[in-house]
């Protein structure tokens, strides 16, 4: 595309009601905030336990700010690793059962370091249809083939491992599909794996934090973890801070160290976050009362629901998506929230399939059941009559 086509380009997006704009947030995020100066009540956010702007982690924050300064000044591989960094990845290796981590600056830059550094051109990338743009993009960039299979098909993803005649094969999978809220089948698709000698590559943007008794994220939906894991948990959600880390075996890590371009490449994060996400690691283990009130709000959200003419999609996470079908309705039903001062996206294609357009309902420990009652007022008034 060329920069005279960007204009009609543009109007394209404004005609099929796919333009996104941005929104300009002040003070913090919450599930109350102030955007382009209103204020409202949010369900937008992915800050599923509350912990974006919790004291204890903005303290720990500028107490290492305090100590260490701003910038890490360099990469990890200069002089930019910093002890705050390597304590943290020893803690959260810990914090979900696998022997070591290595931190990444966003799991966006984490899958793309990580499936271009272990596949070729020789080797098979399987994806479940529904996976973040991230893990798409990666198996891309690796040059290997790319398969993508049926939402949650798991004969046909067996029968494709067993057609392959890759040197090297990877199964990705998100663990808490991020527009649909369901969770991916772990103990099945580790069998697979094991039994078609492949990596299996977790995604658990939306699970760490969230899954587990003390938030340790989808791994605790295994009864053992092999040495063909690759777990990826990103720091910006549930912990409330930013980054993310990939886990795994010790010789997985050492490699990633050496040959991910997006870790050899790019200057360390900030060392007061790794002081942050520590103190968020104390947070999630010890007050559970954060899941437990995630569930009850779920609970409570569809029971509301009933008799509504958008169904909920079928999800017991944080992410409730409520199926609208077209986009125009999904933008007017989300205008008309937000003229109620309620926040929630809609999501339209490319994120979903034509014709599945969405509210993606965000819940957060953070909200009380009177947030949820003021949502289904407000989808009460909305819904034809």
């Amino acid at each position: 595309m060329n920069p005279d086509q960007l204009q009609s380009a543009l109007a394209d997006l404004d005609s099929l009601g796919l333009r996104r704009t941005r929104r300009l947030l002040d003070g913090p995020q919450g599930v109350r905030v102030t955007l382009d100066g209103r204020d409202y009540l949010s369900f937008s956010s992915n800050d599923y336990l509350g912990l974006a702007s919790h004291p204890d982690i903005a303290a720990a924050a500028i107490r290492a700010a305090g100590q260490v300064g701003v910038g890490a000044g360099a990469a990890h591989l200069l002089t930019g690793h910093h002890r705050l960094h390597h304590d943290l990845e020893s803690e959260l290796a810990a914090f979900v059962g696998l022997p070591s981590a290595l931190l990444f600056s966003t799991g966006y830059m984490a899958s793309l370091g990580v499936i271009p550094a272990l596949l070729d051109r020789h080797g098979e990338v399987f994806e479940d249809r529904l996976n973040h743009a991230s893990l798409v993009d990666a198996a891309v960039l690796s040059r290997a083939r790319l398969t993508r299979y049926p939402h949650l098909d798991l004969e046909w993803l067996d029968r494709k491992l067993g057609e392959s005649r890759a040197r090297t094969k990877l199964i990705a999978t998100d663990t808490v599909f991020s527009m649909d809220g369901d969770l991916a089948p772990l103990p099945e698709l580790m069998a697979l794996a094991e039994k078609h000698d492949a990596w299996l590559y977790l995604d658990d943007a939306h699970g760490f934090g969230v899954l587990g008794e003390k938030g340790q994220g989808a791994l605790s939906r295994l009864p053992a973890l092999g040495h063909r894991v690759i777990y990826l948990a990103t720091l910006g959600k549930a912990a409330g801070v930013a980054g993310a880390f990939v886990a795994g075996n010790p010789d997985l890590v050492e490699w990633l160290v050496n040959r991910a371009r997006t870790y050899v490449f790019t200057t360390a994060q900030p060392p007061l976050l790794a002081a942050a996400v520590s103190a968020s690691l104390k947070l999630i283990a010890a007050e559970a009362w954060r899941r437990r009130r995630l569930a009850e709000l779920v609970g409570q959200l569809k029971q509301g629901l009933t008799g509504l003419p958008w169904p909920l999609m079928a999800s017991d996470t944080p992410i409730q998506p409520l199926l609208v079908g077209g986009n125009a309705e999904a933008l007017r039903l989300a205008d008309g929230l937000r003229a109620r001062g309620i926040l929630i996206p809609a999501i339209r294609p490319p994120t979903v399939p034509q014709g599945q357009a969405r509210l993606r309902i965000s819940l957060s420990a953070a909200h009380a059941r009177a947030d949820v009652d003021s949502l289904l007022a407000a989808l009460r008034d909305l819904a034809p009559t």
